[in-house]
């Protein structure tokens, strides 16, 4: 299946960190902390904490998407299609088990 991808912009490759390099740490911390924040989230009791941790877990989301776009965009990274059977079968296997648990 043919992946779905923008035309790769050519960096430099030599000894220092360049742009996709920084991209890709900066969306890895994105990731890591907002993974923290949803732990954090889930065990919040108090209601105002919780609202407020809970907007700052949206904008540390939307950077992330920024800077998927953003590399996307310079082709650093691909997508790949699923072929139609394979989602049509995973999910009736799914909407299987979700009936068995009703």
């Amino acid at each position: 299946m043919k992946e779905i991808k923008n035309e790769k912009q050519e960096i430099s490759k030599d000894e220092c960190l360049n742009d996709e390099d920084l991209l890709n740490d900066i969306m890895l911390c994105e990731k890591n902390i907002s993974n923290s924040y949803s732990v954090a989230i889930n065990e919040m009791s108090n209601k105002y904490l919780y609202k407020k941790i809970m907007d700052i877990f949206e904008d540390t989301k939307d950077i992330a998407r920024d800077i998927f776009n953003l590399m996307f965009s310079k082709g650093w990274y691909t997508l790949t299609p699923e072929e139609e059977n394979k989602i049509t079968k995973s999910y009736t296997k799914y909407s299987d088990k979700l009936k068995e648990l009703s």
